[in-house]
């Protein structure tokens, strides 16, 4: 079915909208107390669940306080930390680069732009989005998760797979302003009611106007 650019705008608008009314208190997942504390735990959420990472971080962070610690941590220790956030070896490698080049690079403070937190070991368009929209508040782009690829194929806000043309489907449609609230509103809708082996229709906010229903 086809449908136009106005009326698959207004159809986002009326998804978001409900959603807020819903989900308006939801924030990101992951706990942190510092932009860099987020980046790391972006890494670390990488083919793993944030329950998961929260659990890691919750001592992580008490052993490493710093930017410097991780720039100087020994590899095989910060390993046993992260064991159980998978592919643990490449991420613990990914974090002790980047948090020397935060420190060479950067003078210890995390870069603002797309352009320079791309240049990161194990930081790619999702963990950017994350670290500028939950860490600084800054809307350049829409974090493209699972949930996301999911829920935004069902609701027919796009019908691709890759995240890159999913989040470019989702800027033409989601105001700017939503960027960063829409994604996170998807995901604890996700993770909380349509969940992929189990759907709770009945208590969807979206029951009445999500197309996954109306055409099947």
């Amino acid at each position: 079915m086809m449908i136009s650019k106005a009326l698959k705008c207004e159809y986002a608008l009326n998804i978001i909208k409900k959603l807020e009314k819903h989900f308006g208190n939801a924030k990101c997942t992951l706990h942190f107390s510092s932009v860099f504390e987020l980046l790391v735990a972006v890494i670390l959420s990488a083919q793993c669940t944030d329950e998961r990472v929260n659990k890691i971080t919750k001592v992580l962070f008490k052993s490493y306080k710093s930017i410097k610690d991780y720039a100087q941590a020994d590899v095989l220790e910060l390993e046993r930390y992260i064991r159980t956030a998978g592919f643990f070896r490449n991420k613990a490698k990914n974090i002790i680069k980047t948090a020397q080049m935060i420190i060479d690079i950067y003078n210890g403070t995390v870069p603002q732009t797309m352009k320079e937190l791309l240049k990161f070991p194990g930081v790619g368009q999702k963990t950017a989005n994350v670290v500028l929209g939950s860490g600084f508040g800054k809307p350049e782009g829409i974090t493209v998760d699972t949930h996301v690829i999911r829920i935004a194929n069902l609701l027919k806000l796009t019908n691709h797979k890759n995240p890159v043309k999913i989040e470019t489907d989702l800027m033409k449609i989601i105001p700017k302003d939503y960027w960063i609230k829409f994604p996170i509103y998807i995901q604890t809708m996700g993770r909380k009611i349509c969940k992929a082996k189990k759907p709770n229709h009945m208590i969807c906010p979206l029951n009445e106007i999500c197309l996954a229903i109306k055409l099947s």
